[in-house]
């Protein structure tokens, strides 16, 4: 990606976001991506030599590897969504081998899905490109909807076909988020034993969180808190969306949990980089990588966003995107160049951690 390219698809925030300086916490004190990511950081961690093994091959997968960033294409909005509101733009995607096509043409470190998906392919896909086997969903058939997740899977099962590692959403802030912490906490045990690594969809799920008008929901603070506990159930990666505002816990009031003044004062701006790191700083200041999410298909715009919330979370410290709708819902060669377009940035030396 050019200079030329990259500053029109950023557009009036080109200055903002490649030339920002962060002031809150250095990037000295980060835990930051490289090729030697796994000897660096978790070597020394209680992980098994499988785990770091197949850490390892996720980094050196597509056309990331060896640089110590993540390209992830997740595809388990078949269930989330239902498979209606994912595949109708694109229903060739209604079949998985389709899916894995998309992952590896498209350059990704590996592909996230469902058993049921992974289960389809996996004699043929398994041995050759890292499969991440979602364990968990919110299914959208009860009447009314209801938001919860529940265990499709087990880390056993995933082990039994073949995959490098498992995932899991827990809704922080929801009622059933007690229990969701320890079904996944011993998901992520099981897989850790099994020799999987694990990878934690760290979401807020509250309607309180949305309050005069603004969704705290990506608030930079609330959002933090839940990577710091995603990541001590000893998540090796936590996904996270890119913090949108800041002051949830302010928002909130003072009958809810606590927070330190600091945060808004020195530990954070305004500028989405600053809030972004904050997100990385609660991952254990980056033992434990952040990649963001990509977002809902928005159509013309996708690359634009996509590569905006890439130059974001790089210059934060953060590890990766993870994205899969604005690349599954076009044609497999517009979701390839899209899939491009993010690990260009994380391959550009232009792109600095901040």
């Amino acid at each position: 990606m050019t200079s030329t390219r990259l500053e029109e698809l950023l557009g009036d925030e080109t200055e903002s976001l490649l030339n920002h300086v962060c002031s809150t916490v250095d990037k000295a004190n980060l835990h930051l991506p490289g090729p030697d990511f796994v000897d660096r950081v978790m070597v020394d961690t209680d992980r098994s030599t499988n785990v770091l093994r197949n850490l390892q091959w996720m980094l050196h997968s597509g056309r990331l590897a060896g640089t110590g960033y993540y390209s992830i294409l997740p595809v388990d909005q078949g269930i989330e969504h239902s498979g209606a509101a994912s595949f109708a733009p694109n229903p060739i995607y209604f079949d998985p081998e389709n899916l894995v096509e998309l992952a590896v043409e498209g350059g990704c470190n590996a592909f996230a899905s469902t058993i049921g998906v992974m289960g389809a392919v996996s004699r043929k896909w398994a041995h050759k490109f890292p499969f991440i086997v979602k364990l968990n969903h919110n299914q959208l058939l009860t009447y009314p909807n209801q938001f919860d997740q529940t265990m499709f899977a087990t880390a056993q099962r995933a082990h039994e076909l073949g995959a490098a590692g498992v995932g899991a959403t827990i809704y922080f802030g929801s009622e059933e988020s007690n229990r969701q912490i320890v079904e996944v906490a011993r998901a992520f045990e099981e897989a850790h034993r099994l020799g999987m690594f694990t990878v934690l969809w760290c979401y807020l799920r509250n309607p309180a969180f949305k309050k005069d008008g603004v969704d705290y929901h990506v608030s930079a603070d609330l959002t933090g808190q839940a990577n710091h506990i995603g990541t001590t159930i000893e998540a090796d990666i936590i996904k996270q969306k890119l913090p949108e505002n800041n002051g949830g816990y302010l928002a909130m009031g003072k009958d809810f949990g606590k927070t330190s003044q600091l945060v808004y004062d020195k530990l954070t701006t305004d500028n989405p980089i600053d809030l972004c790191r904050w997100q990385v700083v609660n991952c254990y200041l980056g033992r434990a990588p952040l990649i963001n999410s990509g977002g809902a298909s928005s159509g013309q715009t996708d690359v634009a966003e996509a590569v905006r919330t890439a130059v974001i979370n790089k210059r934060a410290g953060g590890s990766g995107l993870i994205s899969g709708r604005k690349a599954f819902q076009r044609p497999m060669d517009e979701g390839i160049g899209l899939l491009h377009a993010i690990q260009d940035v994380y391959l550009s030396d232009e792109v600095t951690v901040a």
